[in-house]
């Protein structure tokens, strides 16, 4: 068996059904992930899939313009 077709491991990736880190691998053809440890399986979500709304990726967010405002550097206060 060649290097290509070996599963991967995934690094810290934690399985979703055991909790255990770093056991999930990735199958040659990138479809499919694996746990070693307690056999979960789970076929790569189909393309289409929308992205979930966060805080960065919603447009409203990227729209806000935030106006500079000037400072002012104070010295040290006990010398003035």
């Amino acid at each position: 068996m060649s290097q290509f077709n070996k599963p991967r491991f995934i690094a810290g990736a934690i399985c979703p059904q055991c909790g255990v880190e770093d056991r999930m691998v990735v199958m040659p053809d990138g479809e499919e992930r694996r746990c070693i440890s307690c056999d979960f399986s789970e076929s790569r979500p189909q393309a289409g899939l929308s992205e979930l709304n966060t805080r960065v990726s919603r447009p409203a967010a990227r729209r806000v313009e935030t106006q500079a405002e000037p400072i002012r550097v104070l010295g040290d206060v006990d010398n003035p």
